[in-house]
């Protein structure tokens, strides 16, 4: 797999047959290493050793049913009160982050109602905070910290 613009983070891959796994430190449990799942899982790893998030308030897969579909979150962050506050959508590195990409997360949020929207390919980063009360968002310069999220 590629270098990331990412910390680079130790995990834990494992060959099963002529497939490669990857320990999921959420989900617990070993999950195929697709170039998707290589950005999830650096990206989750900066997010509790840089930003400082805690590992039990954020969940990977999450379901959600939207228009009678089921779609599912890539991850999610929830607050100490378990009420979901951020949807982080990934894409491999060779994926470029379109309008589609953000149309994809801002329908998964239709239902979620978060206040902070990322989406990254493990190259570019993008994070997008929403003010409900005055129907405006901004593009912010860097991912947040575990505290600036409570604020």
């Amino acid at each position: 797999m590629e270098a990331l613009n990412l910390p680079k983070t130790d995990l834990k891959l494992q060959r099963k047959g002529n497939r490669v796994t990857v320990f999921d430190i959420l989900r617990k449990k070993h999950v195929i290493l697709t170039p998707e799942e290589w950005v999830r899982q650096h990206f989750i790893h900066f997010l509790i050793n840089q930003k400082g998030y805690n590992a039990s308030c954020i969940a990977n897969e999450v379901a959600l049913n939207l228009n009678n579909t089921q779609k599912r979150c890539d991850s999610v962050v929830y607050d100490a009160q378990a009420r979901p506050i951020m949807i982080v959508e990934y894409k491999a590195p060779h994926i470029s982050i379109s309008q589609n990409v953000f149309n994809q997360i801002s329908r998964y949020n239709i239902k979620m109602q978060v206040r902070w929207l990322v989406v990254s390919n493990g190259m570019q980063h993008y994070c997008c905070k929403i003010n409900y009360e005055n129907g405006t968002y901004e593009f912010l310069p860097d991912i947040p910290t575990w505290d600036e999220l409570s604020r």
